[in-house]
């Protein structure tokens, strides 16, 4: 758990701050232990700051592992085939697996998606341009000059 240690007191807040920032936002972790208990149940603030620390150390844990593999190979994005490899490498294999499951149906929905707004994006411009076509007003340069030279 968290041990503020007095850090109000003194007005220091910045270990606090640390703190906060690290950690997954309190009500998030409680929204998704909710999700699996029955309806009635009540959760206390020490069960939720408990699960908060640790959930948020499992992450740091892991992306730390995949960070460290990505400097290894020079690269600055951690992506999520390295999050897969750093579950595996710390021996997390009975979650990697249905993990990698996961990314590549994720995959696949982004691709097809991307793909939907591609030809949504296509018709859209065809229709601008056919309604633009449609809309044109002939117009003369002479009338262009003609105007432009009453405004001077």
């Amino acid at each position: 758990m968290v041990d503020n240690g007095g850090a109000g007191a003194s007005g220091d807040d910045g270990g606090v701050k640390l703190e906060q920032d690290r950690l997954l936002p309190i009500a998030n972790v409680g929204r998704i232990m909710k999700q699996i208990l029955p309806p009635n149940s009540k959760i206390s603030k020490e069960a939720k700051e408990t699960i908060q620390e640790c959930a948020s150390e499992f992450i740091s844990f892991v992306t730390g592992e995949a960070s460290e593999k990505c400097r290894t190979e020079r690269r600055k994005t951690v992506n999520g085939d390295d999050v897969c490899w750093a579950m595996e490498a710390l021996g997390f294999d009975d979650y990697a697996g249905p993990l990698r499951r996961y990314l590549q149906r994720y995959r696949e929905m982004e691709g097809d998606r991307a793909n939907q707004e591609k030809h949504a994006n296509t018709d859209n411009i065809s229709n601008i341009a056919d309604q633009e076509k449609d809309a044109s007003v002939p117009c003369s340069s002479s009338s262009y000059r003609n105007n432009r030279g009453t405004r001077m």
